[in-house]
């Protein structure tokens, strides 16, 4: 699922939750949303629907970068602002069920000004794993988070740049 593509990304992520509380008869105050990062980094790799939940794309990370081998949090390296994540699996789960150790809540907004054109800002947080002995206040103050939508291509990695558009051409004044 491409997040960024909707208008209110929330109201789908909702539609998740509701669906899997009706089919399961969970109490839907009591019920949240998992992240699970995948090592798919294109969605030609989904084979299959995921069971509860669903697979999105498209998310960029700012103030960390994504290690692939251990599937983890690290520092950014030097004049890299954005890394793209890869495939996250969403899993609507009970609230109480959820146990977490060191991971770090990221939060999502839809665009880097940390809000959407609305003013409002959060859309929902992922869980990302941290390395052990890594403290979550580190990733605190690098104000670190994840974007559904950025400004541009430019500094970011994982992500092929669009092409520079051709000039028009100008018709010749007589």
């Amino acid at each position: 699922m491409w997040l960024s593509g909707l208008h209110i990304p929330e109201s789908y992520l909702s539609g998740l939750v509701q669906t899997t509380c009706r089919r399961k008869r969970w109490p839907l105050d009591k019920s949240t949303l998992y992240t699970k990062v995948t090592s798919m980094l294109d969605a030609s790799e989904v084979k299959e629907r995921a069971a509860d939940g669903c697979y999105i794309e498209g998310l960029a990370l700012e103030g960390a970068a994504w290690d692939h081998a251990q599937q983890c949090l690290r520092r950014q390296d030097p004049k890299v602002l954005l890394v793209d994540l890869p495939i996250l699996q969403v899993i609507p789960i009970e609230a109480n069920k959820l146990r977490l150790q060191h991971t770090f809540r990221t939060p999502v907004y839809v665009t880097q000004a940390r809000r959407d054109a609305m003013g409002k800002g959060l859309v929902f947080e992922l869980q990302l794993p941290m390395r052990h002995g890594d403290d979550d206040s580190h990733w605190t103050l690098q104000g670190t988070a994840a974007f559904l939508n950025t400004d541009g291509d430019m500094s970011r990695t994982g992500a092929a740049a669009a092409p520079a558009a051709p000039a028009a051409a100008q018709p010749a004044q007589a």
